[in-house]
């Protein structure tokens, strides 16, 4: 349990104490939006409701029978608010002190208590472009993996590759059609010779994907034509089906390149050409069942009773929808992990096919918990994207356009840096840029991706947030304290260190903003929102650097220094704990 849980818990056992029932919890203590009413308030209303009395009368009653102690230094009454100042030292000390013994587990929890939760994202298709839509995606699935193991979980990452449908006919059409003169010989690999040239033979799929699509609207034959060739991949056995082959593992290839660059582990990848069959041969059980119901020659679920409308299984001629695959999935998983809970990381606009998918899996008889956390969609600042029509940005695109707009900045403020320093400089601030984007804005709101603002060293980004702890590093070298750099946070237990130099209200604000960390990864936790972690992270970083232009640091007296050193290496150790969440690294100087 954190410090100011603690003190929370003794100041609700006080107030209980005082008026003699227990109905004041923890939680009813909450951080008071105006300065003057102190570090904590109490809104005593739920005590009015308990007790029948005037709140406003209960807040001078608790003033009166309240005396100031250890970690309270003073109490007052504002209407029906009862408020606490906090002792300024004393929670300065109990909170550097926490988190210079905790470091990077400062701000966990237990209250997930182990459960197995299995997330499951990073659902994309094969044979199409990997775009900045995708990277919502995968930044805010990783973030939910990393946030709910910081609060007790035990979190099993898996993926689901769409490798085995209609837009995957579209792309072999496409590549047929423009590359291979309208015909596939016996040696495939021959066919496919010219394209050793091409380093991401994944990207050339998707450029193949948006031209074709683009074509197939202007041919009348086409559209025959790719539900030909997909009735021939799903032969699997004929030529269309190896050159599938043969260009799926070209995507498979680029996803694991892009997941390798951004730092995503999954435990297990899944993918939908393993359950086709299965889940055909299924559709027949769930007709014997009744579970699942035949309308006008397609297989239909009627969930109409339920408020959920109909969901096709089986299309009139006989082709596969999404819960073909996704039915044997989930019990897939289920048998192989055994998670206490489900969830699927899936753009929100699938809310309704979720519920749907969820109440058939109930009727099976797989009754733990199953969630779809959905998210909204990246814009571009001209509109949206579509991967059909291709104007999109692709995860190439945008990387390049990063690593070009970062490296011209960062040669400007360090032209006497190595280029090898300059890149993994840059490389840290692209990863933070493309991770911090996804994660800021809470995930059912929209997001415009605007690549000038991003690199920003001001503001809500993660370059002001790395800039930040870069600079508070670049302090501790000056006080001689940063022997060695990546370790510097470690010898804050050198310092001695009187709290009671830590005097100034920006510093009790740092410390008050510190404390409140481990409600910030917990709150996350309970709601799957990293924004959460991000906005606070922007908070503490904005008032970390308030405090460095108005307060003295390596000018102060010994004392004074220590104390203050001590106060921003715990800044530092905790902006670095929470970036971490977000799937983000630090960088040591900037």
């Amino acid at each position: 349990m954190s410090i100011i849980n603690k003190i929370k818990q003794n100041i609700a056992k006080e107030i209980n104490q005082a008026v003699k029932a227990d109905i004041v919890e923890s939680e009813n203590l909450v951080y008071p939006s105006r300065v003057d009413m102190g570090d904590l308030s109490l809104p005593c209303f739920v005590l009015a409701n308990n007790l029948g009395k005037n709140p406003a009368k209960i807040a001078e009653f608790l003033v009166k029978n309240i005396k100031p102690k250890g970690a309270i230094a003073g109490l007052s009454a504002l209407g029906p608010y009862f408020n606490i100042k906090l002792n300024k030292a004393e929670l300065a000390k109990e909170v550097v002190n926490e988190i210079e013994s905790l470091r990077e587990n400062y701000g966990h929890n237990k209250s997930g208590r182990k459960q197995k939760i299995m997330i499951e994202y990073s659902n994309v298709n094969t044979h199409k472009e990997y775009h900045i839509g995708h990277l919502r995606n995968i930044c805010y699935g990783d973030a939910v993996n990393r946030v709910t193991r910081a609060n007790g979980y035990k979190s099993i990452p898996v993926s689901y590759v769409n490798d085995f449908g209609i837009h995957i006919a579209k792309t072999i059409w496409g590549l047929i059609k423009f590359y291979l003169d309208d015909k596939i010989s016996d040696g495939i690999n021959k066919d496919l010779e010219k394209f050793s040239k091409y380093e991401n033979k994944g990207a050339l799929l998707g450029e193949i994907y948006a031209r074709a699509n683009k074509a197939i609207k202007k041919d009348k034959t086409a559209k025959q034509l790719v539900e030909v060739i997909m009735k021939k991949i799903e032969s699997r056995a004929s030529k269309e089906y190896e050159l599938w082959k043969i260009t799926r593992a070209w995507s498979i290839e680029q996803f694991a390149k892009i997941y390798e660059e951004l730092g995503i582990e999954f435990e297990k990848i899944y993918y939908e050409s393993e359950f086709i069959e299965k889940g055909q041969k299924m559709v027949k059980e769930l007709l014997q069942k009744n579970i699942l119901e035949k309308s006008q020659g397609a297989v239909i679920a009627n969930l109409e009773k339920y408020d959920l409308g109909v969901l096709v299984v089986l299309r009139s001629d006989g082709t596969a929808t999404y819960p073909v695959a996704d039915i044997p999935l989930a019990m897939r998983k289920f048998k192989e992990y055994n998670p206490d809970a489900s969830i699927y990381v899936v753009d929100k606009r699938q809310a309704l096919y979720f519920k749907q998918l969820f109440h058939i899996l109930k009727a099976i008889g797989y009754k733990k918990p199953m969630i779809h956390l959905g998210y909204d969609v990246v814009k571009l600042p001209n509109g949206m994207m579509s991967s059909r029509l291709g104007n999109t940005i692709t995860y190439e695109d945008l990387k390049e356009q990063l690593f070009k707009k970062a490296k011209e900045e960062t040669n400007k403020r360090h032209p006497d840096w190595s280029k090898e320093k300059i890149d993994s400089t840059v490389c840290a601030l692209v990863l933070g840029v493309i991770k911090f984007e996804m994660l800021k804005i809470n995930q059912e709101q929209p997001i415009t991706f605007d690549i000038g603002k991003a690199l920003s060293f001001n503001g809500f980004t993660s370059a002001y947030l790395q800039y930040t702890y870069a600079r508070i590093q670049s302090i501790v070298k000056k006080a001689g304290i940063q022997n060695n750099p990546p370790e510097a946070d470690q010898q804050a237990g050198k310092l001695k260190v009187d709290f009671n130099e830590l005097f100034e209200e920006k510093e009790h604000n740092l410390i008050l903003r510190l404390a409140k960390y481990p409600s910030a990864v917990k709150q996350a936790g309970k709601d799957f929102n990293p924004s959460e972690i991000a906005r606070y992270l922007f908070e503490l970083a904005r008032d970390m650097n308030d405090y460095y232009h108005e307060v003295p640091i390596l000018k102060s007296d010994e004392k004074t220094r220590n104390a203050r050193l001590a106060l921003i290496l715990s800044v530092s150790q905790v902006i670095k704990n929470g970036l971490d969440l977000l799937g983000i690294g630090v960088v040591e100087e900037m």
